[in-house]
């Protein structure tokens, strides 16, 4: 689907990598912090993007771009990650117009993530908005197709069950502990690192496991002593790292860091440890391993995780289809009318030059001529001439490209 830009020859591509090719290392090495998405959308600025969208969670990093070519999308990726283009190339997708527009609902609704429903990814895609329209990439098409997958999303929740029981990255990891240590509930959880997910992750952890032994870490102690105050746990300097970890039975790490913040330079204790790592780029070094009490997971290895509660919620994929159908449609048209509304525009300003043009000869033709009736009577006639033809091209969107070209023509129209 071509669209007006700068040029008419943009298109809407999504270029991205996720979990369903590439696993968790190769997926870190493509993921983006916060500086380098601002690198990104300052770099697709300067090279004149008028709508650029980055955004990237522990699942997938993606692009979304208004642009000629896709390989510029995926430059602008590589050269802001530790990524390469020949290793991107062959486990990326990219797509372009309908297709890319399917792609974002999907996302959107929690039908492309590793856990059917998680819906953790809307908020990360509504973050990633209002950051580019913070750098004036957010262009209205971009914000309406935004809005619409918005829109989509909310009904999804409110009309299905596909995210019935907050099955998520942080619940999984929770439902993993309950499967695995015995009596939990009095078992030494340490959460390290109180981003999104680790906040959702405590919250699941209260609510799930019964345990009164939860204590919070984070580099910023104000961040982990203001959730720990919201959910009654305990809080520590990100000093006493090393010796919360010998206490722990369970250690689960959230942090968001581009290399790892635990090794087994830090593991002094000779408890047996549960470490889950819900980090990506994995934050937790494989060398832990070396230590015979340990079990490290990582978040990959949870997703595999089903439950009744899954199950139920394939049920739901078709009503969510439905919904997302019917908004995408909505969004399209819009798209298709965007498209046309310039020449529409221009086709009722040469009507009414002829039309005027013909009132103003026949003024000087006729005494008493009533210029006031003239002009109502040809508005009427050029706003419904110019209705047919805006009918026409939204009836018959398959030849609107051709019609568009024959309006031009035969009028000789600018628009």
């Amino acid at each position: 689907m071509q669209l007006k830009n700068n040029d008419s020859n943009h298109s809407f591509y999504v270029i991205g990598i996720s979990y369903k090719k590439a696993d968790a290392k190769l997926r870190g090495s493509f993921s983006l912090s916060p500086t380098k998405k601002a690198n990104i959308l300052k770099q697709g600025k300067a090279i004149g993007l008028n709508g650029l969208i980055a955004t990237s969670t522990c699942n997938r990093t993606e692009i979304y771009g208004l642009v000629k070519d896709p390989n510029v999308l995926i430059k602008l990726l590589c050269e802001n990650t530790k990524g390469h283009f020949d290793v991107f190339k062959k486990v990326c997708y990219i797509l372009k117009g309908s297709e890319a527009i399917e792609h974002v609902f999907r996302v959107g609704a929690g039908l492309d993530s590793q856990i059917l429903g998680d819906f953790e990814i809307i908020s990360q895609l509504k973050l990633s908005a209002k950051i580019s329209k913070k750098y004036n990439l957010l262009n209205s098409y971009l914000e309406r197709l935004v809005n619409s997958v918005l829109q989509a999303s909310k009904r999804i929740k409110n009309e299905t069950e596909l995210s019935s029981g907050a099955t998520s990255v942080s619940f999984a990891s929770v439902q993993y502990i309950l499967n695995t240590i015995k009596n939990v509930q009095t078992k030494n959880i340490l959460l390290f690192g109180t981003g999104k997910i680790g906040r959702n992750t405590c919250e699941n952890l209260i609510k799930h496991t019964k345990n009164e032994h939860i204590t919070l870490i984070n580099r910023t102690r104000e961040r982990a002593d203001k959730l720990a105050g919201k959910f009654k746990v305990h809080a520590r300097n990100y000093s006493q790292l090393r010796e919360e970890i010998a206490k722990a039975d369970v250690l689960i790490v959230a942090t968001g860091a581009q290399n790892p913040t635990i090794d087994k330079q830090l593991i002094i204790g000779k408890k047996e440890l549960l470490i889950l790592d819900l980090s990506i780029p994995k934050n937790v070094d494989e060398n832990v391993k070396t230590h015979p009490n340990v079990t490290l997971t990582h978040l990959d290895e949870l997703s595999t995780i089903t439950d009744n509660t899954l199950q139920k919620r394939e049920k739901n994929i078709p009503i969510a289809e439905g919904i997302i159908k019917s908004i995408k449609e909505e969004f399209e048209s819009w798209v298709e009318q965007r498209r046309f509304a310039p020449t529409i525009k221009a086709l009722k300003e040469k009507l009414k030059v002829f039309a005027e043009t013909e009132i103003n000869n026949q003024g000087k033709k006729n005494a008493g001529f009533d210029f006031d009736q003239a002009d109502l009577i040809s508005s009427n006639i050029v706003q419904k001439i110019t209705n047919h033809f805006a009918l026409h091209l939204k009836e018959d969107t398959a030849t609107s490209k051709e019609s568009l070209d024959l309006i031009n023509k035969i009028f000789q129209l600018k628009a």
